[in-house]
């Protein structure tokens, strides 16, 4: 089946790639304590620009939040002179919060993700019996994204990849000759998403990867999060399409669907949840706000019990 969405991304990244002129800078974040990495796009023309997955600071044992990563990305951006088009979310991230609300009411922007959140907000919505004021529409983000919409950051043309699996929400956002993947992938040399959160689907996120190792080898791939694969003494976030289907160690080129996802099946029955997956998916379900306060004035996580 002819995928006209991935061929337009294609010919995007082509297009940009040939261009005399480079007009994307990427600032990476890196959060050690989450192993997560929030990006800074922007055309360096116009001076607009992208947050891409950011991070709210969070001590569960304490019960408090802080903004300090969040404040290290606003100060770059303001001393940049970057305007902010776009808070990207890749999906309800499970392993930390998302600071997108904060870091809008400083720099602007919308807050988008891809439209099956709606799908993630149903599920944990009856996880977390959080009641009929939660609305499971994807009412509390700006704009919810479709495979193929097309925007812009400043001048630079950009793509919406639905790439589910991991969860059915995960997008790849395609900017310029950049790709942003989400959890979908990981270095080659430690391999894959996890596929076994509710609504994720092992078989889904070997498309899903198939999907992105079609776009050119030279495609710059920018990953959520690094863990250090074995033998490796520092963290690494940016690889290529070419060195992803060369040496995943999961996922290279000639890798079944079916051995596939026996291997991931396996894995993942190895794994524990999340240190933060239950904070993270209440919060970032209602795109990085917290619950509404209480009549005391505070708010208040669920802690569900046997459920996860």
């Amino acid at each position: 089946m002819c995928d006209i969405v991935l061929q337009k991304a294609s010919q995007l990244v082509r297009e940009t790639q040939a261009e005399p002129v480079q007009r994307s800078h990427v600032r990476s974040f890196f959060d050690e304590p989450t192993n997560t990495v929030t990006y800074v796009v922007h055309d360096s023309i116009t001076m607009r620009g992208a947050v891409i997955d950011s991070v709210l600071n969070f001590d569960a044992a304490a019960g408090r939040t802080n903004t300090t990563a969040a404040d290290e990305l606003i100060g770059y951006v303001r001393s940049a002179g970057i305007t902010i088009d776009w808070l990207l979310e890749t999906h309800a991230h499970a392993d930390h919060l998302s600071a997108a609300p904060y870091i809008q009411s400083r720099c602007g922007g919308q807050l988008a993700i891809g439209s099956e959140i709606i799908t993630v907000q149903h599920g944990f919505g009856k996880i977390f019996n959080v009641g009929a004021e939660f609305a499971r529409d994807g009412s509390e983000f700006d704009k919810l994204f479709n495979d193929g919409d097309q925007f812009t950051v400043g001048s630079i043309k950009a793509i919406a990849l639905h790439v589910p699996g991991h969860t059915p929400a995960d997008m790849a956002y395609v900017i310029g000759d950049l790709v942003f993947t989400g959890d979908t992938l990981f270095m080659p040399d430690y391999g894959t998403a996890r596929a076994d959160f509710p609504g994720g689907d092992a078989a889904q996120l070997y498309r899903s990867i198939r999907r992105l190792l079609e776009l050119p080898d030279a495609t710059r791939l920018f990953l959520c999060h690094d863990y250090k694969a074995p033998g490796r003494d520092h963290y690494l976030w940016e690889t290529t399409v070419a060195a992803e289907r060369a040496g995943n160690v999961h996922a290279h080129e000639g890798i079944s669907e079916e051995s596939f996802v026996v291997m991931r099946t396996a894995r993942d029955a190895t794994l524990s949840m999340p240190k933060l997956i239950l904070p993270s998916v209440q919060v970032n379900m209602r795109a990085g706000h917290l619950p509404a306060t209480e009549e005391n004035g505070t708010s208040y996580l669920k802690l569900p019990l046997n459920v996860l």
